[in-house]
């Protein structure tokens, strides 16, 4: 854990110089706006691309990205952010994929995990190459998790109690990294300790509000979702 290191999104030095740190990367701007083309000539909805793009644009673009490097509560809000609004919304916009929905369960579980480990937490804070892999491999499984998941209308009737544990799967891992997050006696992550006394905290608080994000924010969503899964197939008219 190199601390001379300086992470993708750069590093606010002041709460101030925080407002102002925007991330104006010519590569991501230009990929940004690649893939805002391509979903127009695609013939995507314009209001659901104009969103996505949107919340792009919040989580690499803005000052949050920043503020991820500064306050690991700040990265797990972007991840819960990327998991469970922009990676469904994305689904949404695309057709139904193929391939089986534990697959992609299991690799969006997985690199969640993984990614924080504190030697992959610590080599994606080093390398933007690792830090872009790690958002690809997170994002695009989540992406086409969420494409099975909203298509209830046929596969809840076949398998309604298989689909709600294999949520209730990602649910429960996302509750174990939050637990531990949360009752880790000391800081897991020590590229957080600079940025977290920039801002006037405690690095073991804010890793602690990290691990409650990750618990009750990947469960309270997840939960409807399940529930809602078995609703729509066991109830009478709602399998229709």
């Amino acid at each position: 854990m190199s601390a001379g290191t300086t992470p993708y999104c750069g590093q606010a030095l002041s709460p101030a110089g925080l407002l102002a740190s925007w991330n104006l990367d010519p590569p991501l701007l230009a990929a940004l706006a690649l893939l805002g083309v391509a979903g127009l000539a695609g013939g995507l909805d314009r209001r659901r691309l104009a969103l996505l793009m949107a919340l792009l644009v919040l989580a690499f673009v803005s000052p949050l990205c920043a503020l991820t490097t500064l306050l690991l509560s700040a990265r797990t809000l972007h991840h819960l952010l990327l998991v469970l609004v922009v990676a469904p919304l994305a689904a949404r916009a695309l057709p139904r994929v193929i391939g089986r929905m534990g697959l992609w369960l299991g690799l969006t579980t997985g690199v969640l995990l993984v990614w924080h480990l504190p030697a992959v937490y610590s080599a994606a804070w080093q390398s933007t190459a690792v830090y872009w892999l790690l958002q690809a491999a997170l994002v695009l499984p989540a992406t086409l998790l969420w494409s099975h998941l909203f298509d209830l209308g046929r596969t809840a009737v076949e398998n309604p109690l298989g689909i709600a544990l294999g949520i209730g799967a990602l649910t429960g891992s996302m509750g174990l990294l939050g637990a531990v997050l949360t009752f880790a006696p000391g800081v897991l992550y020590s590229e957080h300790l600079a940025g977290a006394a920039i801002l006037g905290l405690d690095a073991l608080r804010d890793q602690q509000l990290a691990g409650l994000l990750m618990w009750v924010g990947g469960l309270v969503p997840l939960a409807i979702l399940a529930g809602l899964t078995l609703r729509r197939a066991w109830l009478p008219g709602d399998a229709a």
